[in-house]
C-alpha cells in the first residue's frame, strides 16, 4: 500500500511524452494533442527519435537530451524498449510514469509477464510508480492534465473516476460531457503492475478537489490492502462501484455446501458492503448514484413521502419503492389536517400526495411546506406530470422557492422530454437532485438509503463480545492433529461435532459404533426413536448415498437400518471405507427452521462465512449471504437480515419468533473458529435448527489441510489479541494493556469526560465538551492493518485511564502517535509505559519514523518525547505547535 510519487502523476512540474508522433491517427499524435492542448502549465517534452517538432514544439530524440528532469513521463513506445526507458528516466529523477502500450502479457504473447516484471524492476531502485501498461492513460482536469488517448478533455469537476478498462473510460468520458459532469481525476489503471485500487483510494481518499469516488471494477488484486484503504475513503466521502462479471464459477471447493454456494460475485458484494461503498449494476446508474451522493443531501432511513400532480406516475414510484424494499412514509393525523385545509377536497388524503393535475406552483409550494413540517418521512420526492393547464417551470419554481436556503433530503423529478427542460437546469443550477422518470428517481433514493446503512454498519458500535472463555481451541486441535495423523482431510461427522463443541456450537450428543448390532445396543442406552448415520472418511453427504436414517424406533429397526445402509452404501460407493455407525437421538423440534452456516476460501479474499437456509434442498434454494470474517454482533446480524428466511425467524401467524440471539452467537463462534483454526478449509453445518429453544446443530463436515501456511490471509486483519498483556508501572500499579475495541467507545469516553479540559485541548488542540458517537468511533474503529491504539485498565476493572496510538501513512513507513493518560492517572508512570509500548510496535512492523505535532505550551509531553529520543524541530515565529521526531 503506498501513495508514495503518485503526486507526480497528478501534479507534476513537468511532463515527457515518450513516443509522440505527427502520424495522423497514431496513439502518438492523439497523446501529444491532448497533453499540449490540455492546459497544462509546465512544461510538456516530447520524445521521438525522428522527428524535429511534434505539434510545432520542440522535439528530443532521446531521454537523455531532455533538458529538464520529468516528474511524470507518458511512454506510448514498442513493449520491448519500455524497460530500458523506465531505467533512464528513473536516473533521470523521473518520479512516475504511465505505461500506454500493450503487449505484456495480453493475447498471445508469451514474453509480455516477463516484459511487465522487467519494467518493475527497473522502477523499484528509483521508487518510481507504474500506471499501467495497457491503458488509456491519467487525466486530472484541475490541474490541465490529459496525459491520454481519449477522445475529449472533460471539464473541472468533484468526482474521480478509477478503471481498469479504457474502453469504459472514454465511454464515461463521452456520457458525461453530454450532461455537463466534471471530473476531478479520471484514471486508467490497464493491467495495474503497480498503482492499483488501493493506492488511488488512499491518494482520492485525501484529494480536496474530489468529493466522490466512483470505481470501475474488473478484478482487485490484493484484498487487504484494498479493502483497508475503501474502509478508509469510504469514511471520507462517498464510494460508488460497478463490478464487471456476475458468474457463480469463483468457488472451486465443491467438497462442501458452502464452498458450492460461495461464488465469486457475492465474496465481492461482501468485501464491498463490508468496506461501506455503495454497489451498483450498471454504469448509467454509477454516475446516477455518484450525482445524488455529490448533492451532499443524505437520509436517515428508507421512508419516502411522494408528492405529485399525477396519481399514475405516484403509482410507478410506489412499485419501483417496494421493489428495493423501501416504505412509505406514514403521515401522520397533524399532516393529513395541515394538507386538507390547502388542497382541493379531491386530493388523495394518502401517501402519495396527489395534488391533482391542474397544482399551479403555489398548491405545490404549500403541499411541500406541510410536509417538510411533518417531518414523518426520510425524503421527501416532488413529481411533475406537463399538462396544458398548469406550468412545470412555475411548479419548479415554486419548490426552489419553497426550499429557500433549507437542504432536506428532496428529490424532484420533471417527466417529459421538451416541457421539463428549464425546470431541471434550474434544479441542477441549485444543486437539487432531478431525473427523469419515477424509477430513476427511486433509484437515486435507494442509493441514499443503501449509503446510508453501509455508512452505519462502518461506523456503528457493536455490544461487547461474550469472553471466549467456552473456547477450547486445544482440544480442537488436538481432534484436527489426530485426522492428519491418520493421512486424512476430512473428518468423521463425530470428530466435527467435537471441533463445534469446542468452540462452544451446540450439537447433538452421539455414541459411535462399529456393528449393526453395537448399533442396536447403543440406540437402547439413548432411547428411541434414533437417528442412525453412516461413519466413512470417503463419504462427503452421506444422505445422498444413503447413509442416514430418521426415526427409528425399535432395536430391531435400527440393527436392520444399518445392515441394508451397509448394502446401500456398498452398492454406490464401493470403494468408500467403512468406519461404523453414528447413533443420535432423534431430535423432535416441530416448526424449528433448518439454517446453513458454513466457511470456505476464495482465492482472492480468503477465509469466508456463509448463512442462509439450509436442508437437503440447499443449493436449489439459494437463500444465502457471504460474509467476511472478524464477525461482531451488529455483522451478524446484517447477515441473517440479508436472508429471505430471516422474515420467517422473526415468527409469523402462531409460530413463535426463533432465539435470534442465539444465532448470531453462533455465526460469531464460526467466526472466531476460522480466524484461530487456521488448518480449517471448509467447515458446514447443515443443518443448523433455531426456534425459540435455541439453535442446534444436527450435521457438520470439515475439511482441514496440514500446512496452516498454505491459508490465504483474511482480507480484514482481525483484532490482535497477541498484543494484549499485563503491565506494572514504577509506583507498583499493575494495569491491562490492549488494542482498542469498536466496543471500547462508551469506556474511552467516560476518560475523556474525567479528563481536565485543559488535557482535551493539549490533546486534541481543541476544548470539546461533547464526544459524539461519530467522534468516538474515530477513535475506536480502527484499521488494524495500517492503525493501532493500546488503553490501559486497571487491573480488575473495565475503566480505560490512558491510550497511545499510532497512524501510518499508506507507505507504512512513518506513523503520527498521540498520547493521553487521565489526569488523575498523571505521573503514575503510565503514560512512559505507553509510549515504550508504541515505540516496541513501531519498530516490530518496520516503520522508520514516528512523529506528532504538540502544542508548544506542552511541556510535559515535550519532556516525556526527549527522555525517549525524539528529536523537536525548532520553535520559530508564531506557530503554536512543535514537531517532534522519532528515527526507528
Amino acid at each position: 500500500m503506498s501513495i508514495r510519487n503518485l503526486d507526480a502523476l497528478f501534479s507534476p512540474s513537468t511532463i515527457a511524452l515518450i513516443g509522440a508522433s505527427n502520424r495522423p491517427g497514431s496513439v502518438g499524435a492523439v497523446l501529444a494533442r491532448n497533453l499540449l492542448n490540455g492546459g497544462f502549465a509546465g512544461p510538456i517534452l516530447t520524445v521521438n527519435p525522428r522527428e524535429r517538432a511534434i505539434r510545432s514544439t520542440l522535439n528530443y530524440h532521446t531521454v537523455s537530451e531532455l533538458p529538464l528532469a520529468p516528474d511524470l513521463a507518458i511512454i506510448a513506445t514498442p513493449p520491448d524498449s519500455v524497460p530500458g526507458l523506465i531505467r533512464e528516466l528513473g536516473a533521470r529523477g523521473c518520479r512516475a510514469a504511465v505505461v500506454i502500450t500493450a503487449g505484456f502479457g495480453e493475447g498471445k504473447r508469451a514474453d509480455g509477464q516477463a516484459l511487465k516484471q522487467a519494467i518493475l524492476d527497473a522502477a523499484k531502485p528509483f521508487l518510481m510508480r507504474i500506471v499501467g501498461p495497457n491503458c488509456l492513460g491519467v487525466l486530472a482536469p484541475h490541474r490541465g492534465i490529459n496525459a491520454s488517448f481519449a477522445h475529449l478533455t472533460p471539464q473541472k469537476g468533484e468526482v474521480a473516476f478509477v478503471t481498469q478498462s479504457g474502453a469504459v473510460a472514454t465511454a464515461i468520458l463521452d456520457w458525461a460531457a453530454a450532461r455537463g459532469i466534471g471530473f476531478s481525476h479520471v484514471v486508467s489503471l490497464g493491467a495495474m503492475s503497480d498503482v492499483d485500487f488501493g493506492d488511488m483510494l488512499d491518494y482520492l481518499a485525501l484529494d480536496p478537489n474530489t468529493h466522490a469516488i466512483l470505481l470501475y471494477v474488473e478484478a482487485i488484486r490484493e484484498a487487504r490492502k484494498f479493502l483497508s484503504a475503501a474502509r478508509m475513503a469510504a469514511r471520507n466521502k462517498p464510494v460508488v462501484v460497478v463490478k464487471a462479471g456476475h458468474s457463480e464459477a469463483g468457488a472451486k471447493a465443491a467438497l462442501s455446501h458452502t464452498g458450492a454456494l460461495a461464488g465469486a460475485d457475492a465474496v465481492y458484494d461482501a468485501a464491498f458492503r463490508r468496506a461501506g461503498m455503495l454497489r451498483v449494476k450498471t454504469l448509467d446508474e454509477l454516475f446516477q448514484a455518484a450525482g445524488t451522493l455529490a448533492t451532499g443531501i443524505r437520509v436517515k432511513g428508507d421512508r419516502l413521502t411522494i408528492l405529485t400532480n399525477g396519481g399514475g406516475i405516484g403509482v410507478l414510484a410506489v412499485d419501483a419503492l417496494a421493489s428495493l424494499n423501501g416504505h412509505l412514509a406514514e403521515l401522520s393525523e397533524a399532516t393529513l389536517a395541515r394538507l386538507d385545509a390547502l388542497l382541493p377536497p379531491a386530493w388523495s388524503h394518502a401517501n402519495p400526495v396527489d395534488i391533482l393535475g391542474d397544482a399551479p406552483g403555489l398548491r405545490y409550494a404549500e403541499a411541500l411546506e406541510a410536509l417538510l413540517s411533518g417531518k414523518e418521512a426520510d425524503a421527501i420526492l416532488v413529481m411533475n406530470c406537463p399538462t396544458a393547464v398548469a406550468d412545470s417551470l412555475e411548479a419548479a419554481q415554486a419548490v426552489v422557492d419553497t426550499l429557500g436556503e433549507r437542504r432536506p433530503a428532496l428529490l424532484t423529478c420533471w417527466l417529459g422530454e421538451g416541457a421539463p427542460a428549464e425546470a431541471r437546469r434550474l434544479f441542477a443550477a441549485r444543486a437539487i437532485p432531478t431525473y427523469e422518470t419515477p424509477e430513476q428517481a427511486i433509484q437515486a433514493f435507494g442509493h441514499l438509503f443503501s449509503y446510508r446503512r453501509n455508512q452505519q454498519a462502518l461506523m456503528e458500535t457493536p455490544p461487547p463480545l461474550l469472553n471466549n472463555d467456552y473456547i477450547d481451541k486445544l482440544s480442537a486441535n488436538a481432534v484436527i492433529d489426530r485426522v492428519l495423523e491418520d493421512g486424512r482431510t476430512v473428518l468423521t461427522e463425530p470428530e466435527a461435532v467435537a471441533v463445534l463443541s469446542a468452540y462452544g456450537i451446540p450439537t447433538v450428543s452421539a455414541m459411535t459404533v462399529r456393528t449393526p448390532e453395537e448399533a442396536s445396543a447403543a440406540a437402547k442406552q439413548l432411547g428411541f426413536p434414533v437417528v442412525l448415520k453412516i461413519l466413512s472418511r470417503d463419504i462427503s453427504h452421506k444422505s445422498d448415498s444413503g447413509g442416514v436414517q430418521l426415526n427409528l424406533a425399535s432395536p430391531g429397526a435400527v440393527k436392520q437400518a444399518a445392515e441394508d445402509m451397509l448394502v446401500t452404501i456398498y452398492q454406490h460407493a464401493p470403494g468408500a471405507r467403512l468406519d461404523g455407525f453414528s447413533v443420535q437421538p432423534m431430535i423432535r423440534r416441530p416448526g424449528a427452521h433448518e439454517l446453513i452456516l458454513g466457511i470456505a476460501e476464495d482465492s482472492l479474499f480468503g477465509p469466508i462465512i456463509l448463512f442462509g437456509q439450509g436442508g437437503t434442498a440447499v443449493e436449489l434454494i439459494g437463500d444465502r449471504v457471504i460474509g467476511l470474517p472478524p464477525l461482531n454482533p451488529l455483522l451478524a446480524q446484517e447477515m441473517i437480515q440479508s436472508t429471505r428466511i430471516s422474515r420467517l425467524l422473526r415468527g409469523y401467524r402462531h409460530r413463535p419468533a426463533a432465539d435470534m440471539e442465539a444465532i448470531k452467537l453462533s455465526l460469531i463462534k464460526l467466526s472466531q473458529l476460522v480466524i484461530e483454526l487456521e488448518r480449517v478449509v471448509e467447515l458446514d453445518i447443515n443443518p443448523l435448527l433455531a426456534d425459540a429453544a435455541g439453535v442446534l446443530a444436527l450435521d457438520a463436515r470439515i475439511v482441514v489441510r496440514a500446512d496452516p501456511t498454505q491459508r490465504p490471509l483474511l482480507a480484514i486483519r482481525p483484532y490482535p489479541q497477541h498484543l494484549e498483556q499485563t503491565v506494572e508501572t514504577r509506583n507498583g500499579q499493575r494495569y491491562v494493556l490492549r488494542p482498542i475495541r469498536p466496543e471500547d467507545e462508551k469506556a474511552l469516553v467516560e476518560m475523556l469526560r474525567h479528563s481536565s479540559p485543559d488535557d482535551i485541548r493539549l490533546r486534541f488542540f481543541a476544548a470539546i465538551r461533547e464526544f459524539d458517537h461519530a467522534f468516538a468511533a474515530r477513535l475506536t474503529q480502527i484499521d488494524y492493518d495500517r492503525e493501532m491504539a493500546f488503553i490501559a485498565m486497571p487491573l480488575g476493572t473495565q475503566d480505560i485511564v490512558g491510550v497511545v496510538r499510532l497512524s501510518a501513512d499508506p507507505n507504512k513507513e512513518k506513523a503520527e502517535f498521540a498520547i493521553m493518560v487521565r489526569s488523575d492517572i498523571k505521573g503514575s508512570g503510565l503514560g512512559y509505559r505507553l509510549m515504550q509500548q508504541m515505540i516496541d510496535y513501531a519498530r516490530d512492523i518496520g516503520l522508520q519514523q514516528l512523529f506528532a505535532d504538540v502544542l508548544r505550551e506542552n511541556h510535559a509531553m515535550r519532556d516525556m518525547a526527549k527522555a525517549f529520543g525524539f528529536e523537536v524541530q525548532p520553535i520559530s515565529g508564531d506557530v503554536d505547535t512543535v514537531t517532534m521526531v522519532l528515527k526507528l
